[in-house]
């Protein structure tokens, strides 16, 4: 009688294992496809490519003469906004956002307000930096502890008188959340 319950008891646990699987498979099926951008992106090359060559850009006009930490600070301010809610979700947008202010038009980053746009940066061995700071911070994820916050930052020699919490100087750049 003993041979007998043993067997009975692993078909069981099998059969239970089995229906178990089963239903964590449908739920995950379920889940990915009512949910299909939860695992994986669907923004094209192209897409990316625009949005790399923004931030770039961006870095480059900000900070192009700050150490690599003041670049990638000036990147992860530019993408805290895209996810913040509070300005335009595009990359590209948020750069270029212009608001009126007192009749006045200002610009969320200042050198898009202050300098003629050229095509192609003038200084191309800073741009490349910029450029591969741009990738590291948006394609490998890359960010500085303390920063996850920050969404605004000027120059040290500039004083905006913001009543906003400061979060890191780096560089000739002060940050704020």
């Amino acid at each position: 009688m003993e041979k007998l319950i043993k067997p009975i008891l692993l078909l069981f646990a099998a059969l239970v294992t089995v229906l178990a699987l089963e239903k964590v498979i449908l739920f995950k099926f379920n889940y990915l496809k009512n949910n299909p951008t939860e695992y994986y992106s669907t923004i094209t090359m192209n897409e990316r490519n625009r949005q790399l060559e923004c931030l770039a850009r961006n870095i480059y006009y900000e900070a192009a003469k700050e150490p690599f930490e003041g670049k990638v600070a000036v990147a992860q301010v530019t993408l805290n906004r895209t996810e913040s809610g509070m300005f335009p979700a595009d990359i590209c947008k948020a750069i270029y956002q212009k608001n009126v202010f007192m009749k006045k038009v200002v610009c969320q980053f200042s050198w898009y307000c202050d300098r003629v746009i050229i095509k192609k940066p003038l200084h191309e061995t800073a741009y490349d930096e910029c450029y591969a700071v741009a990738k590291k911070v948006l394609l490998e994820g890359f960010r500085l502890e303390g920063l996850s916050e920050a969404l605004y930052y000027h120059a040290n020699y500039v004083n905006p008188g913001w009543k906003k919490t400061k979060v890191a100087t780096i560089g000739n750049h002060i940050f704020y959340k």
